[in-house]
């Protein structure tokens, strides 16, 4: 349906055939339900020190993915308005292979979900967060098998950098004495709203001006961006239509339950053509 692949990927992990990450994905939403049923009458787990461990490992990824993305789409010389697959020749193979790593994050980031699961934050797997979170790993299976560079680029490089912020934030809510600390978060949600405008203001002004980045792909990205900047949109209406007065900021603690656990209004990521979720 697609047309060829790129031959430039074939062989990498996980790519030539879909299967494992269908598997994968119906496996992640069958632990999100079994999980959910076997936690029922058991006590909720703490797991402090795995998310610690987690955030500042997703965060580490993602400072690394933000850097390699800018250097290498410098060493090719991209066209920041519209970048084809196959003219910066060896830098596209090089920004290929930095967006197989963010197409295998979103993988390692089906356990967001997991530890609310575990944690019974039920609340917090909304239909957003399940929504983002599948469908991001089996478009990107996609994206890496047709288009690994050129355009595809740009969603990428801004998501990095709102997960480096975002699983900061998460890792520091862990530490209690850090909270207090923490009272960005609802900056952090308008900062992916922009992020997603952004993308989809990319992604059309090469279907303005075509560079022969493949016009179909163009179209899904803005279709699918669109979804998410209206779930996105509702999320933060719902979260923050109602002001707190100033007894209440007094007498309420700025930052409660995280996302894997501890904030209870959970931002999302977003992870991207990624992702935000929310909370009650």
């Amino acid at each position: 349906m697609f047309g060829p692949r790129d031959s430039r990927v074939r062989g990498w992990f996980l790519l030539d055939s879909y299967l494992p990450t269908f598997f994968l994905t119906v496996t992640y939403l069958l632990s999100i339900w079994l999980g959910t049923e076997y936690m029922k009458n058991r006590p909720a787990f703490s797991l402090r020190g795995h998310l610690l461990i987690y955030n500042l490992g997703i965060t580490l990824l993602s400072l690394y993915m933000l850097v390699e993305l800018i250097l290498s789409t410098w060493e090719g010389s991209y066209n920041l308005q519209c970048q084809n697959l196959h003219s910066a020749g060896e830098a596209d193979v090089r920004v290929a292979k930095v967006l197989w790593w963010y197409y295998f994050s979103k993988v390692i980031e089906f356990m967001d979900t997991i530890f609310f699961v575990l944690r019974k934050k039920n609340s917090q797997i909304t239909f957003l967060h399940v929504y983002h979170h599948a469908t991001m790993f089996n478009i990107w299976w996609c994206v890496l098998n047709w288009i690994p560079c050129g355009q595809s680029f740009f969603g990428p490089t801004l998501n990095s950098f709102i997960h480096v912020l975002m699983y900061s934030y998460y890792g520091l809510s862990v530490i209690p004495s850090m909270r207090k600390y923490l009272w960005w978060k609802k900056y952090l949600t308008q900062a992916q709203l922009i992020q997603f405008l952004l993308t989809i203001t990319h992604t059309l002004s090469a279907a303005v001006k075509p560079c022969g980045f493949p016009f179909g792909c163009l179209m899904f990205q803005s279709s699918y961006m669109t979804t998410l900047v209206i779930l996105f949109i509702n999320f933060y209406i719902k979260t923050y239509q109602k002001a707190p007065s100033r007894t209440d900021m007094k007498e309420v603690p700025s930052v409660t339950e995280l996302k894997n656990g501890f904030h209870k209004d959970y931002l999302a990521t977003a992870n991207g053509l990624l992702t935000n979720k929310k909370a009650q």
